[in-house]
């Protein structure tokens, strides 16, 4: 298992090449590996569900978009994601977001040397989530101690033990927050509109509960990640400082060859045949979107990191299906912004030589640090 979070590409290569779904004891189920059947998965919610007592995310916050399938979960998902759609995105973000990078990285200029992900990337993706909810009055601070006790409770039911105590009372510090929100009824508030098109209080709680899982931990990686890889291939950068309308395809080359959110899982409804595998009724299928996301079928030479690749964004780090993520164009402002910010007002920046960074993680795959230096 440690090998597979330090460095799961060889072994899902292997796996991928001469068996593409295969049963892997130490996780507990199935796992996909190519993008052909990755996709047929992810599309096909009648066969392979999230709807599973086992999934433990609803054992912390209850049923949500996340944890639902068919109507129940359209009737969760389209209140939240009717207002992330491209151009309301753009008028309701862009000012937002490029006013936090600016404060962020005008906070590092002076230093020279920066943690990139605890400094910038991590404090960016709180900051929006934060107003993308409208939980005016709660500081960013304290919306990140409420989702790492859901991370925390989340992990420690998937490795088979009890939600800590604190995450009960971080559940019930959202409600009450949520619960403000809904009242005030403030001009375009989320949280509001939501609780006015059929869903219950506790239904609206969970689902900002997810939007905190969907924007801070995988819009963290995402900034890290793509920072790492373009800092990390100097021949790559060279080509975008050249040509920043590269930009955009070196941070869908980044999803695609290191997405942060790696795996997803399904449970199987009914026995069912998978890429010559045999699945059982409540089996657990877990996509790879890393090993999709580097099938040579599709990605010629798909270790190689290419701001020049043509068909970079057929990438599946945003998932597929019912449950596409649809903060992607969100996620995707803020690490262009961000990248954008640090390229031009931080000269000669580059990766911190004696500490170096890779990425780590099974299910969700960052550097742990990325610490970086410029010319101050």
């Amino acid at each position: 298992m440690a090998r597979l979070e330090d460095d799961p590409h060889p072994h899902l290569a292997r796996l991928r090449d001469k068996e593409p779904v295969a049963f892997v004891p130490a996780l507990g189920g199935w796992l996909v590996t190519s993008r052909d059947l990755a996709l047929a998965v992810m599309r096909d919610s009648a066969a392979f569900t999230v709807d599973d007592p086992r999934f433990s995310t609803a054992q912390v916050v209850g049923p949500s978009m996340l944890s639902l399938d068919g109507r129940v979960h359209t009737r969760h998902r389209d209140p939240f994601a009717r207002p992330f759609r491209p151009a309301r995105t753009r008028e309701r973000f862009t000012a937002f977001v490029e006013g936090e990078v600016g404060r962020l990285v005008g906070g590092l200029a002076p230093a020279g040397e920066a943690e990139l992900r605890g400094d910038l990337a991590g404090p960016l993706a709180v900051a929006v989530v934060t107003e993308a909810l409208g939980l005016y009055g709660v500081d960013a601070a304290t919306v990140r101690s409420w989702y790492g006790a859901f991370v925390e409770a989340v992990s420690a039911i998937t490795a088979g033990g009890a939600a800590p105590a604190e995450a009960g009372a971080a559940y019930r510090l959202l409600r009450a927050a949520v619960q403000e929100a809904i009242g005030a009824s403030r001009p375009g508030s989320l949280l509001a509109e939501a609780a006015r098109e059929d869903l219950t209080t506790a239904e609206v709680v969970a689902n900002a509960a997810i939007l905190m899982f969907g924007g801070i931990d995988t819009t963290e990686g995402m900034i890290a990640n793509a920072a790492m890889h373009l800092l990390g291939h100097p021949d790559q950068l060279r080509l975008v400082l050249a040509d920043r309308d590269l930009l955009p395809a070196a941070i869908e080359e980044s999803l695609r060859l290191e997405p942060s959110a790696s795996v997803v899982d399904r449970y199987a409804t009914r026995d069912t045949g998978l890429g010559g595998a045999r699945v059982r009724a409540g089996d657990l299928v877990r996509v790879s979107i890393a090993g999709a996301n580097r099938d040579p079928s599709v990605f010629p030479d798909p270790d190689r990191f290419d701001v020049r690749r043509g068909n970079a964004a057929e990438h599946l780090a945003f998932a597929h299906g019912p449950h596409f993520c649809f903060g992607a164009h969100l996620a995707r402002m803020e690490t262009g912004t961000a990248l954008t910010a640090l390229l031009d007002r931080l000269p000669g920046l580059r990766l911190d030589p004696s500490r170096p960074a890779r990425a780590h993680g099974l299910v969700f795959r960052k550097p742990p640090r990325l610490h970086v230096r410029w010319d101050a």
